[in-house]
């Protein structure tokens, strides 16, 4: 995995989103806005990104977003529950077509064994398609678990979200 990788990435969901005519946000935890900044890269992007949440802390997630202060308590941070709240929070907040919510542990500290260094929670919203949430676990220090994630948001926004919608454009 290469910036050259995350910048083809990123061009390829640019277009789609344009042809779209979507607007996407993000919410970020463990990437720090590495989404929105690998986005932003491409030239253009204003036409179909306006805003990204970096939501660290807890308290972020709940001011930001609107992430239940009873979700974060009971299931963590790091878990579905929230990012599928992050990822619906960002989508309204935005008010955007499609939310690409991520929250992980990316190390070298804060991991326990139920939810070990390298793991990340991705939640993905659409307007007209719901939420979904995915789990990821992957190895590395933690500029490999943070790149690694990018790519896996915007890998799963493209192939789940965008490329099928294309056809009907």
């Amino acid at each position: 995995m290469t910036e050259k990788t995350l910048r083809q990435l990123s061009h390829q969901v640019g277009e789609a989103l344009g042809q779209l005519g979507a607007i996407l946000t993000t919410a970020e935890s463990c990437t720090g806005g590495w989404i929105a900044k690998v986005i932003t890269d491409v030239s253009g992007s204003s036409a179909w990104f306006e805003r990204g949440f970096v939501t660290y802390s807890n308290e972020a997630k709940h001011q930001m977003i609107g992430v239940d202060s009873g979700t974060l308590e009971t299931h963590g941070a790091v878990s579905e529950a929230v990012v599928r709240e992050m990822a619906q929070g960002a989508l309204y907040a935005a008010a955007a077509d499609f939310a690409v919510a991520v929250s992980g542990i990316a190390g070298p500290n804060g991991g326990s064994a139920e939810k070990p260094v390298g793991t990340v929670w991705f939640g993905f919203a659409s307007k007209k398609d719901g939420t979904v949430a995915h789990h990821q676990c992957f190895d590395g220090d933690r500029d490999s678990v943070r790149r690694q994630a990018t790519e896996y948001a915007l890998q799963t926004l493209w192939e789940e979200f965008l490329k099928n919608k294309l056809d009907t454009v």
